[in-house]
C-alpha cells in the first residue's frame, strides 16, 4: 500500500501493473527530455543579447520540429495501446468472483463455489484493532489464490462505483445494470488494499477493497 510522502507509484503485484510501471517511467523519460529542451531554448532566447536571422525562415527547421512531435507521440501511443489490449484480455480464468456496489459497501459472490455471498464493510474505528489501518480494513476480506488468472465481475446495485486496487493496476468502473469484467494474476502474497474510484455520495470515500493473496494449496484447504 502507498506510504507517506511517497513519491513513485506502488510496487506491483501483477504482470499488468509491472507493464504500467514501466509505462509510466517511458513517458516520464521523454517529458522530462522535452522540457528539458524548452527551459534550455527559453534560457538561451532570456540571456543572449544576439539573435540569429538565419532561423527566421528556415524550412527544414520547420520541418524537423513538425515531425519530431508526431514521432515522438507514436512512442507514447504503441506502448500504451499495448497495455490497453492486455488488460482487456481474460483468457481461461481459474475463478471467477463477482463484485457489487452499493452505497457504500461490496457485496462479493464466489459463483465458483457454490454461490458464496458475503457482504465486505469497512471497520469502524471502535472495532480497529492494533495494526490495523483505518477507512482502509473491512470485516470481511476477499481471499483469492496467487499465481493464477483470476476474473472480477463488476457491477452496482445503486449508484456508480469503481473498484479499484492499484498494486494489481485494476480500476474498473461498476455501473448499474451493467457488468463489467477484469483479470489479473498476483505474483506474490499478501494483503492489498483499494478504495472506491468514483464520487458516489457523501461517503465515497470510504468504501475499502482488501483482498488477501494466499498460495493455491492453503486456498484449497
Amino acid at each position: 500500500m502507498a506510504h507517506a510522502a511517497q513519491v513513485g507509484l506502488q510496487d506491483a503485484t501483477s504482470p499488468i501493473m509491472e507493464e504500467l510501471i514501466t509505462f509510466h517511467d517511458h513517458a516520464l523519460m521523454i517529458i522530462f527530455l522535452i522540457c528539458f529542451l524548452v527551459l534550455y531554448a527559453l534560457f538561451l532566447t532570456l540571456t543572449t543579447k544576439l539573435t540569429n536571422t538565419n532561423i527566421s525562415d528556415a524550412q527544414e527547421m520547420e520541418t524537423v520540429w513538425t515531425i519530431l512531435p508526431a514521432i515522438i507521440l507514436v512512442l507514447i501511443a504503441l506502448p500504451s495501446l499495448r497495455i490497453l489490449y492486455m488488460t482487456d484480455e481474460v483468457n481461461d480464468p481459474s475463478l471467477t468472483i463477482k463484485s457489487i456496489g452499493h452505497q457504500w459497501y461490496w457485496t462479493y459472490e464466489y459463483t465458483d463455489y457454490g454461490g458464496l455471498i458475503f457482504n465486505s464493510y469497512m471497520l469502524p474505528p471502535l472495532f480497529l484493532e492494533p495494526g490495523d489501518l483505518r477507512l482502509l480494513d473491512v470485516d470481511n476480506r476477499v481471499v483469492l489464490p496467487i499465481e493464477a488468472p483470476i476474473r472480477m465481475m463488476i457491477t452496482s446495485q445503486d449508484v456508480l462505483h469503481s473498484w479499484a486496487v492499484p498494486t494489481l493496476g485494476l480500476k474498473t468502473d461498476a455501473i448499474p445494470g451493467r457488468l463489467n469484467q477484469t483479470t489479473f494474476t498476483a505474483t506474490r502474497p499478501g494483503v492489498y488494499y483499494g478504495q472506491c474510484s468514483e464520487i458516489c455520495g457523501a461517503n465515497h470515500s470510504f468504501m475499502p477493497i482488501v483482498l488477501e493473496l494466499i498460495p493455491l494449496k492453503i486456498f484449497e484447504m
